[in-house]
């Protein structure tokens, strides 16, 4: 139980690193049309809840959300950025990533290839789905704006991450995608 318990802190502390890294690095955001940007910054999260399970999941869901509460106070990159300092928009929605996404692994783990796919598509769509809710709920923006947000940015993140997550978890478990296995993904 020990061995355990070090493994899922090391874990989460490597993948918050990485989140964190993402988002100071600015390697989490792809750039998009508009002038807006993709982002892959949730998918430490989705890969820790996968490997290591909902609780890890939660842990690096909060480190995400905290971080991105704290970089949009102290080193905004636009206008919008302000809203990120609420914690109701930059840290609630980001505890459930993990958990959602574990759920679905779990699920579907007998089918490891889908599920995987399955699992980061869910994880992605919670972070986006919930981070727009809130910004919706309180007022920060209109719905109609949000709706285009979602399916302009949502939708791409989604495959994304989706790929991401399967190619590092097969890559790390070993789990043969077509004809590739492990580290010839």
């Amino acid at each position: 139980m020990p061995a355990s318990r070090t493994r899922k802190i090391v874990m989460t502390g490597v993948l918050a690193a990485v989140a964190v890294m993402l988002g100071i690095t600015r390697w989490g955001f792809i750039p998009w049309f508009g002038g807006v940007s993709l982002t892959i910054m949730h998918v430490p999260v989705i890969i820790g809840a996968v490997l290591e399970g909902p609780v890890v999941g939660l842990g690096i869901g909060l480190i995400f959300g905290l971080f991105s509460m704290i970089q949009a106070g102290v080193a905004p990159n636009g206008p919008g950025d302000v809203i990120f300092t609420n914690p109701l928009i930059s840290v609630l929605p980001r505890l459930f990533i993990g958990p959602l996404a574990w759920l679905v692994w779990t699920g579907l783990k007998r089918w490891p290839v889908p599920g995987l796919l399955a699992a980061g598509a869910v994880g992605s769509l919670t972070n986006t789905v919930l981070v727009l809710g809130m910004i919706g709920l309180t007022g920060a923006y209109p719905w109609p704006v949000i709706g285009g947000v979602l399916v302009s940015n949502g939708l791409p993140e989604v495959l994304i991450s989706a790929v991401i997550v399967l190619a590092v978890v097969a890559a790390w478990r070993q789990i043969p995608v077509g004809r590739k296995q492990g580290a010839d993904l």
